[in-house]
C-alpha cells in the first residue's frame, strides 16, 4: 500500500501503527463463533472453514431451511431469524452463551445490495440501513457486554470493498457499506484498549448469489478477478490472529484506497471511465 503523507502536523502523524494487534490473537481451535447470514456465500464458507479449525458455531440466516442445513453439515447450531432486529440478534448470542457459556467471534456477516441511485425507493434505503448497518450496531450492542466483562472479545464485520471505494449503480449498497465500515472502525478504536478487536472484511467481487443478482456494473467490474466464498473464508481464516483492522481477499483493493485518499480527482476521474464502459 502506498505510504501516506500528512501535510501538516498532526498526532495522528505518530498514532501507534498496531492498535489492533495489542488486543487478543483469536484461536479458532475450540473458538465460540457466531456468524450471520451464514446459509449461503461468505457466511456458509466461514462456517466450514472454521467448523473445520475445530471452532462451535451458531449460525443465523433468515433463509431457514438453508442455515439448519449448513449447521447440521458442520455441527453447528442455527437460529433461524433477521440478524437485523433486536430480537433476531439476541436470539443468536444468547443461543450461543446458553450452549456455550461464551462467545470469543461475532461475524456481522448478512448483508444485502439493492442499486439505483436517489431514485431509489424509500425502502431500498431502509433495507440496505437496517441490514447493512444497524445489524452490526445491534450485534455490537448484544455482544458488547459480555465481552467487557471477560475483557477480550473479537467482532469480524463483513463490509465489502464498496465500503473503502464505491460501487456503481448501487448508491444504497455503497453509502451503507460506509457507513458499516465507519462503525466498524469506531468500534476498533473505542474498544481496543478494553481487549476487544475489530476487523472489517472487505473483499471485491466474490461468486454468491449477491454477485449474480447484480447488475451488469458488477459483471463489468467485479466478475473477472471473483473469488470463490471458500477462497474468501480462508483468508479470513489466516488474517484473524494478525489484528489488522482490513481483512482484504484481493489485495489491490488497498492501493485503490491509498489512491482514492491521496488523490480523489484522479481516483474519480477513473471511475468515471469505468462507469462509461458499463453504460
Amino acid at each position: 500500500m502506498s505510504s501516506w503523507r500528512f501535510r501538516a502536523k498532526s498526532p495522528l502523524a505518530e498514532a501507534e501503527p498496531d492498535l489492533g494487534r495489542a488486543v487478543c490473537e483469536l484461536q479458532l481451535a475450540d473458538a465460540v463463533v457466531v456468524i450471520t447470514g451464514a446459509g449461503n456465500g461468505i457466511g456458509a464458507a466461514m462456517a466450514r472453514k472454521f467448523a473445520a479449525s475445530g471452532a462451535k458455531v451458531v449460525l443465523g440466516d433468515v433463509d431457514a431451511d438453508a442455515v439448519r442445513q449448513v449447521a447440521a453439515e458442520v455441527g453447528g447450531t442455527a437460529v433461524p431469524g433477521d440478524a437485523a432486529g433486536e430480537d433476531g440478534v439476541r436470539a443468536l448470542v444468547d443461543t450461543a452463551l446458553g450452549e456455550h457459556g461464551r462467545i470469543d467471534l461475532f461475524c456481522a456477516n448478512a448483508g444485502i445490495s439493492r442499486g439505483g441511485g436517489p431514485e431509489a425507493d424509500e425502502a431500498a434505503w431502509a433495507q440496505s440501513w437496517e441490514v447493512n448497518v444497524m445489524a452490526h450496531v445491534r450485534a455490537a450492542r448484544a455482544v458488547l457486554p459480555h465481552w467487557l466483562e471477560q475483557g477480550r472479545g473479537h467482532f469480524l464485520a463483513t463490509v465489502s470493498a464498496a465500503g473503502l471505494l464505491t460501487m456503481l449503480k448501487a448508491a444504497p449498497y455503497s453509502v451503507t457499506k460506509h457507513a458499516a465500515l465507519g462503525f466498524a472502525e469506531w468500534l476498533a478504536i473505542s474498544y481496543a484498549d478494553q481487549g476487544i478487536t475489530v476487523q472489517a472484511l472487505c473483499p471485491q467481487g466474490v461468486r454468491t448469489n449477491m454477485l449474480g443478482s447484480s447488475s451488469n456494473a458488477g459483471e463489468v467490474i467485479l466478475a473477472k478477478g471473483a473469488l470463490e466464498p471458500e477462497e474468501v473464508a480462508d483468508v479470513v481464516a489466516d488474517s484473524l490472529g494478525s489484528g489488522e483492522f482490513l481483512i482484504l481477499p484481493h489485495p489491490e483493493v488497498a492501493d485503490y484506497y491509498a489512491l482514492r485518499a491521496a488523490e480523489p480527482q484522479r481516483w474519480q476521474a477513473g471511475m468515471r471511465k469505468l462507469q462509461r464502459k458499463v453504460q
